[in-house]
């Protein structure tokens, strides 16, 4: 298993300055992004197949444990502010019940299915599972089930030939190689599932059509930033003023898409 591998770059990690620690995680993490461009045609196959389950009125769950399980929560939790779903459109499910790595059940082969049970997964939806190994009991269990009740399944993963992939429908497999902590899977691979979750929860909302131009139209104006954020994307699009974008937004129960809308039609009459 690569990820588990010892790094001859940093066998002598422990007697390096600090300088040239970072020095060489940086060099590192530029093999990151080559291991993630060679996956990107599957990374687009399971963007689609997310993008279609939303639109046919399924819900997409993240399975993981330890980084991954905790990349898969950051994920899912900034889609309903970012693209107006509610929380029970992206679902993440972990192996520690959040993160809490003192509780890890990552060797667990029924608490996926419990949980996916609990969810009433079903036919319509879509099961990713992410892990760097892609072996984790936790997740290939949950990816099992998942595929026996008829629910269509991915694997996100970071060494090459997998239990993981072998169970999936689709797979992406960005292999990043030994770490320079040996085993430490939160830095390269944690890094390439941050990437790949980024680009699959982004392109399928674009396909959705929660995106207009590259604006985040269907943001939820939660805080001051974000309503600064939405009124300024109306402005953009519309070149109204901001007087104008704030009504908009007030007349459209806050929502930046209507707003714009609303500018536009009566900029037509």
């Amino acid at each position: 298993m690569s990820t588990e591998s010892r790094n001859p770059r940093s066998v002598h990690l422990s007697e390096m300055s600090t300088e040239e620690i970072v020095r060489l995680m940086n060099e590192e993490d530029a093999a990151v992004l080559s291991a993630v461009n060679r996956c990107i045609p599957a990374i687009a196959q399971i963007a689609d197949v997310y993008a279609e389950t939303l639109k046919n009125g399924g819900r997409v769950f993240y399975l993981g444990a330890g980084t991954s399980g905790g990349l898969a929560l950051l994920d899912a939790a900034e889609v309903p502010p970012t693209f107006g779903l509610t929380p029970d459109h992206v679902i993440a499910l972990t192996a520690e019940d959040g993160i809490n790595y003192t509780t890890d059940d990552e060797d667990s082969r029924s608490k996926a299915e419990e949980q996916l049970r609990m969810h009433g997964c079903g036919e319509k939806d879509f099961v990713i599972g992410v892990a760097a190994s892609g072996s984790t009991p936790y997740v290939a269990a949950g990816l099992r089930y998942a595929k026996s009740i008829g629910a269509a399944t991915a694997a996100i993963v970071c060494n090459a030939g997998s239990v993981m992939k072998e169970l999936a429908d689709y797979c992406a497999e960005a292999v990043t190689g030994p770490e320079v902590l040996t085993g430490s899977t939160r830095l390269k691979a944690g890094t390439a599932e941050k990437m790949i979750l980024n680009m699959l929860s982004t392109a399928a909302m674009v396909r959705l059509g929660k995106v207009y131009s590259n604006y985040m139209v269907d943001v939820k104006p939660m805080n001051e930033k974000l309503v600064r954020r939405a009124r300024n994307i109306v402005m953009e699009v519309t070149g109204c003023d901001e007087a104008r974008a704030a009504e908009a937004m007030k007349a459209s129960d806050n929502h930046c898409m209507s707003a714009i809308r609303l500018i536009q039609g009566k900029t037509e009459q």
